[in-house]
């Protein structure tokens, strides 16, 4: 991969990991935690239908987002080892149309599509 499309990657990746971890401060949830529990919910009032299901469908978004920027954050640490943009399992090139639309990606097509079946 050429150095200006690793460098532009990064970018892209940066900008995803400080919109990810702004939606998680958003949400109440902290960042650099590996916690998805959020907080700003009044357990007192749990009894509450409509806040226990507010909180599961916060939980699961803030859940969503923690590997999201995992993802991410294991894409740019593959970018400082110099092994972005090589499938994990079979090491071949992952094909610069799926990086471009995900960038985080682990895996090529092939293997993201055994790993569906």
């Amino acid at each position: 991969m050429k150095t200006e499309d690793v460098a532009r990657f990064r970018s892209v990746l940066g900008e995803q990991r400080e919109h990810v971890r702004r939606q998680l401060a958003d949400l109440g949830a902290n960042p650099d935690e590996d916690t998805i529990e959020p907080a700003g919910f009044d357990y007192g009032f749990a009894d509450s239908a409509q806040s226990t299901a507010e909180r599961a469908k916060v939980l699961a978004t803030v859940e969503s987002l923690r590997a999201e920027l995992h993802d991410i954050d294991t894409a740019i640490a593959r970018i400082d080892k110099g092994t972005y943009g090589s499938c994990e399992r079979c090491e071949t090139p992952i094909s610069p149309e799926r990086l471009e639309a995900l960038p985080r990606t682990r895996l090529c097509v092939a293997c993201k599509q055994k790993e569906r079946v």
